[in-house]
């Protein structure tokens, strides 16, 4: 029985293969096990937990589902929830060296803090857009000589005033009623500091941008995160005693924090599994000979390390809310297929 529940609840890492990787817990495959899916049963075991929450980070643990739906939700983040990014450029001047297309294409990645729930997608053929669906800004700015530039100066920034374009020269310029709806600190982009274009005199730039609504599937500007990823939680068993030489070389295999070596009253050192959580499953310990058959590496089938980082737009936990309910919503329009084209749920 042992050995059933392991393969149905563990990944065993070995040193040439990977085994028990399929998801094995449905009806009738185990004899003994009732893993039959009920709602009770699955409030039970289900748990989310709020490992470490940023500005811009979020690291949880969602306990008791399988792959799919984890994986579900990551897809989800990165290419269903919405965000405004710039779709349109409206270019009057640029006699900068980089062109036109090149200019446009750097303006839309760049993240606007704008909370897309409160406007409406633009509807398709509308060239002007609205104040429910549009926001405009504005990028106006000229390179000059600096003529109190000292003498001894080589840095552009000390030559030139304005020889650097950052997203923190594009102005909001409201649209109707926007300017009482939202403060300028609610629409900017993310960041003051990238950059957008280098200038020398002469050089200017003149355009006004259009923000839309949209989803990371119709174009990469719009997915609301930098990175979203999960792993399984690691788990290290020592079989043996590991002292000595051998355990300072066997916390060496091991990211820093994973195994640590203690000092017993007896005056041995002996290696210990001090935070799993923190392995990287490199399996550099099946390198040693002396070392590889006193460790166990497995990883927890339904204990998923999610991480999220937002680009901005909106806070990552925000973030991973809005995607849980776009998976409902798909949940809801799957069942109502079912129950128009006649066939019963289970």
């Amino acid at each position: 029985m042992d050995i059933i529940n392991q393969k149905r609840t563990r990944v065993q890492l070995r040193e040439h293969d990977v085994i028990d990787t399929e998801t094995t817990d449905f009806p009738g495959n185990y004899p003994g096990y009732d893993d039959a899916w009920s709602q009770d049963k699955f409030e039970k075991k289900f748990k989310v937990n709020i490992v470490r929450k940023e500005d811009f980070c979020l690291e949880y643990d969602m306990i008791g589902v399988d792959a799919a739906i984890t994986n579900a939700i990551r897809r989800i983040l990165l290419a269903e929830v919405p965000t405004m990014a710039i779709e349109k450029v409206f270019i009057y001047n640029n006699t900068s060296i980089i062109q036109d297309e090149v200019l446009a294409h750097r303006l839309g990645l760049i993240p606007i803090k704008a909370d897309p729930r409160l406007f409406e997608y633009r509807q398709e053929g509308d060239a002007e857009g609205t104040a429910e669906d549009t926001l405009e800004f504005q990028l106006q700015i000229k390179c000059t000589k600096n003529p109190h530039a000292p003498k001894d100066a080589t840095t552009s920034e000390e030559l030139f005033k304005n020889s650097k374009v950052y997203s923190g020269h594009m102005k909001w310029l409201p649209l109707e009623n926007q300017g009482e709806l939202y403060k300028e600190s609610d629409i900017k982009p993310v960041y003051d500091d990238i950059l957008i274009a280098k200038l020398r005199p002469g050089h200017e730039l003149d355009m006004k941008m259009h923000c839309v609504k949209g989803i990371g599937k119709d174009h990469a500007k719009f997915s609301p995160v930098a990175t979203a990823s999960y792993r399984l939680l690691p788990e290290i068993t020592l079989l043996q005693e590991v002292e000595g030489e051998q355990a300072d070389r066997l916390a060496k295999c091991f990211s820093d924090g994973v195994i640590e070596v203690v000092n017993c009253s007896d005056g041995r050192r002996v290696a210990k599994v001090k935070n799993a959580r923190k392995d990287t499953c490199s399996r550099n310990v099946f390198r040693h000979d002396d070392l590889k058959d006193s460790v166990k590496l497995t990883r927890v089938k339904d204990h998923f390390i999610c991480s999220v980082e937002s680009t901005g737009a909106l806070p990552p936990d925000t973030l991973v809310c809005e995607a849980i309910k776009v998976l409902m919503g798909k949940c809801r329009l799957f069942l109502n297929e079912l129950d128009s084209a006649g066939v019963g749920r289970v």
